[in-house]
Parts: C-alpha cells; sequence; structure tokens
C-alpha cells in the first residue's frame, strides 16, 4: 500500500477516470437503454427489429471488440475520437443493450391489463409507456439497473487497453515502478473498485428488502 500512498495523486487521477466513464456512460445509455426496451414492445414492427438488432449484436459481442472498432476502425472511417470519448461510446453503446434488457423485464412484470385500460380511455402507446407503465415498473427494474452499473464500474477496465488510464491502469504502472510491491498495489486497486461497487451493492440490497416489506 506504500506505493500507492506515496502515488496518490496518480491514484486519483485513475479514480475520477473511472468514475468519469462510469458517470457518462450511465447519463447516455440508460436514456438509449429506456428508449431501446420502448422500441422493443413497441406496436410498429419496424421499431422492435431495430431495437432488437441493437440488444443482440451489443450483447453477444465482446467489449473488447466494440473497443477496437471505435479506437482503430472508426479513425479508417475519417472519425478521429478523444480515447476518453471513444471508450464512452464503446460502453454506452455495449451497456445500453444491458439497460434496455433490465427496464423490458421491467414493463413485462406490469399486468397487461395496464396497457389495455390506458388504451380503452383513448391513451397511445407513448404516453401509456410513460404515465402507466414505466412509473409502475420503476420498483422492479431499479435493482437490475444498479447491478448494471456496478458491471460497468469493472467493464471501465477494458479501456486501459485503448490508451486511457483509469483504475487498472495505475496498478499497471505502480507494478512495474515497484515490483517488490506489486501484490499490495494489486489489492489496493481492487479494494479501490469495492469502494465504488459495495455501497452500490448494499443499495441494491436495501431497495429489495424495503420494497419486499412494502408488498
Amino acid at each position: 500500500m506504500q506505493a500507492l500512498l506515496e502515488n496518490w495523486p496518480l491514484w486519483l487521477q485513475g479514480m475520477w477516470a473511472t468514475l468519469l466513464l462510469t458517470g457518462a456512460t450511465t447519463l447516455i445509455g440508460l436514456p438509449i437503454g429506456i428508449l431501446l426496451a420502448g422500441m422493443r414492445v413497441s406496436p410498429v414492427a419496424a421499431l422492435r427489429v431495430v431495437a432488437t438488432v441493437w440488444t443482440e449484436v451489443a450483447r453477444n459481442t465482446p467489449l473488447t471488440l466494440v473497443f477496437f472498432f471505435t479506437a482503430f476502425v472508426l479513425p479508417k472511417l475519417g472519425i478521429i475520437l478523444d480515447f476518453t470519448l471513444g471508450a464512452i461510446i464503446a460502453l454506452t453503446y455495449y451497456t445500453s443493450a444491458f439497460f434496455a434488457e433490465a427496464v423490458r423485464s421491467g414493463i413485462n412484470s406490469v399486468p397487461i391489463g395496464q396497457a389495455e385500460a390506458s388504451r380503452s380511455i383513448g391513451m397511445s402507446f407513448g404516453p401509456t409507456m410513460r404515465l402507466v407503465i414505466l412509473p409502475q415498473a420503476f420498483r422492479s427494474v431499479l435493482p437490475p439497473l444498479i447491478n448494471v452499473v456496478i458491471a460497468l464500474v469493472k467493464n471501465t477496465s477494458v479501456a486501459m487497453g485503448f490508451f486511457v488510464f483509469v483504475l487498472v491502469s495505475v496498478a499497471h504502472r505502480l507494478s512495474n515502478e515497484y515490483g517488490d510491491q506489486a501484490l499490495q498495489v494489486f489489492i489496493g486497486i481492487a479494494l479501490s473498485y469495492l469502494i465504488i461497487t459495495v455501497p452500490l451493492g448494499q443499495l441494491v440490497d436495501h431497495l429489495e428488502r424495503k420494497w419486499s416489506v412494502q408488498r
């Protein structure tokens, strides 16, 4: 741990980059996921096809390959991105599919009679989803969404291989500089990830206990 204490500005830089990637991806990817979930249950076939292709391709493509596309393929197509921005785009595309599936599971948990009742009073699909279905699905959706964010925190480590300095990059650099303390360095970085993910997991447990009592 001495290596981390002596290089705490470097640790802060890695922690900030990890939180930045996580926060930006969540802020962008969650709305996209909600939109994709709505499209997958839409009565419009074309929207269902687009959303299904997006989610299935993203979920079944290795994240490293998505990063490779943004870092190396897009520049060959004339699209030059900052490495951090490219990482956010890669993580957003990949994670939005998991957000979408979590939201869709919540939508499917709402009794179909709610949608039928909305249609009977003249509400179209959009207002029904926004005002009737999603508010009822919120409780069942939130814990899975937080679990997706927890997975996202860990997935940010992939960005190290594509020129983005994150927490795991700190471990790589310091383990080279402090070879005799490499184990302690990696333990310290593992604890750093736990600092982020454990509170999120406890929040999930709290919400599930609270809502189970209310039911």
